[in-house]
């Protein structure tokens, strides 16, 4: 099973540094996506999803042993492999955790270090976490309540989206529900 950080008093796994401009991006992120965190179903989603994006549903089966570790990691290992694979020119994102502090990853530094830890990870368990592109372009955006993960950005949605899809199950695209089959 991949680690993640618990102990933020410990030191930063390679591959993270601190944003030492934290507000600037939360700034730029919550007048880009809307943000307005809430708790209950009727503030949800916690964003204007923009287009494109597909949103998943990360709830767990209920009963069955180590389901949602099982997803924790393979989401955590899915998004790692497709930031390292498709941005292999600048493997760098902006990552931040609500009212908590925001880092820089270098995705293949962390990629290639043995029993990497998440300081935070891409599947959101306990805070909305946020994995952009320092331009927003592209990224993830996980809302704990809700318990999604919403992924955007065209190249974002042709890896990480492309193979989420085939086994979680997808409650919005572009912000809206699917039609029904």
């Amino acid at each position: 099973m991949m680690k993640y950080t618990l102990d933020f008093g410990s030191p930063l796994p390679p591959g993270w540094t601190a944003l030492e401009d934290q507000r600037r991006y939360w700034d730029r992120f919550t007048g880009r996506f809307g943000f307005r965190p809430g708790i209950t179903e009727s503030t949800w989603p916690a964003i204007a999803e923009p287009t494109p994006s597909i949103t998943f549903d990360l709830t767990a089966p209920a009963g069955v042993a180590g389901s949602w570790a099982s997803r924790f990691d393979a989401v955590n290992a899915e998004a790692l492999r497709c930031f390292v694979g498709e941005f292999a020119d600048d493997p760098t994102f902006v990552v931040l955790d609500w009212q908590h502090p925001g880092y820089r990853l270098d995705a293949a530094v962390h990629a290639a270090t043995p029993d990497a830890e998440w300081r935070i990870p891409v599947y959101p368990n306990g805070d909305y976490y946020i994995f952009l592109r320092d331009d927003l372009s592209e990224g993830t955006f996980g809302h704990p309540w809700e318990q999604t993960l919403c992924v955007f950005g065209e190249r974002l949605l042709g890896t990480l989206g492309r193979t989420l899809a085939t086994w979680l199950p997808i409650k919005r695209i572009d912000g809206r529900r699917p039609p029904l089959a």
